[in-house]
């Protein structure tokens, strides 16, 4: 089956204030998820304990938390970790106890039911290195954000720049917000994931923004909004093929990849495809709204203009 969208003549501009509007409904129910349910942090920034286990066989989750509630671990995370016979547990910091013992403590709990119970690993992150880490990374996101921004203006106009910088903004809030209503463990990987999906929605962004440039030198005689529709049209095989290979790639990593990088995969297919639609819907409509068009992207000469330089 071959995709042919050279002729393609869809209005999507047309249809900016209906794609806005739900745009902008998605995005407060993200930041109020955000605000009022939060992100289910990871160890990498809550600090803890981690210890994998292996059992010779598969094993029920709920053996496994009721083991480990009834020696005191009720607060206890317990996931499978590839397979049903590995289990992952998660423990929040204990004042007064290390890492090392926490493990021997929560091995002896679970041979009290499986003696056979493997210790696979053991890994600790402080607090303190938790909240660095967070930090850090809120940094990071807000770097990219406005370097970004300033690179869009320079390159384009600063119209554009703050279009971009919103479809970003969209996309990032939109993909956390997922995150929080599924209530998905947010960590490190995650966060990468986050920050790769800023680099690819720009990505399709600047090529669609390239074309709107090219047009307006073209199609003088072309309304704004009707250039910059067929600057998307004509940048729209492109977008969906880039977008469909990548998450091809993406979603085998999900079903094959295995635990450890599944939400990583899973965060980076939400945000493709949240991406596509931005680069199609939102950054151009966006930069249409605050008044893009050809007079600030190609200042017309005035007649007579550079006369008074000549000898």
């Amino acid at each position: 089956m071959q995709l042919n969208f050279a002729n393609a003549n869809i209005d999507f501009l047309g249809q900016r204030r209906i794609a806005l509007s739900i745009s902008t409904v998605l995005v407060v129910l993200s930041i109020l998820l955000l605000v009022f349910r939060g992100l289910n942090l990871g160890i990498d920034f809550t600090g803890g304990t981690l210890i994998e286990v292996g059992y010779p066989e598969a094993v029920e989750l709920n053996a496994v938390r009721e083991t480990l509630q009834e020696g005191g671990f009720e607060r206890a995370s317990v996931q499978y970790f590839g397979t049903s016979s590995d289990v992952l547990i998660r423990l929040a910091p204990r004042e007064g106890e290390d890492s090392a013992q926490l493990s021997e403590q929560v091995l002896t709990q679970l041979r009290t039911a499986a003696s056979d119970v493997e210790m696979r690993r053991v890994e600790f992150v402080g607090p303190q290195v938790g909240d660095e880490l967070r930090e850090q990374g809120g940094l990071a996101m807000l770097y990219a954000l406005l370097g970004i921004l300033i690179y869009v203006a320079l390159r384009f106009e600063w119209r554009f720049s703050l279009g971009a910088v919103a479809a970003l903004v969209h996309d990032v809030t939109l993909t956390l917000g997922i995150f929080s209503l599924l209530w998905l463990e947010f960590d490190l990987s995650v966060l990468a994931a986050v920050l790769a999906v800023i680099g690819y929605s720009l990505n399709d962004t600047i090529v669609v923004y390239d074309r709107i440039r090219e047009n307006f030198r073209r199609l003088r005689k072309e309304a704004t909004a009707r250039v910059m529709n067929i600057s998307v049209n004509q940048s729209l095989a492109r977008t969906l093929m880039t977008s469909l290979t990548t998450l091809l790639v993406l979603v085998c990593l999900y079903v094959f990849g295995g635990a450890v990088i599944q939400n990583f995969a899973l965060a980076l297919i939400i945000g493709v495809l949240v991406g596509t639609y931005s680069s199609i819907y939102v950054a151009s409509a966006l930069a249409l709204v605050m008044g893009v068009d050809r007079g600030v992207m190609l200042p017309v000469k005035k007649e007579g203009e550079g006369l008074d330089d000549r000898p």
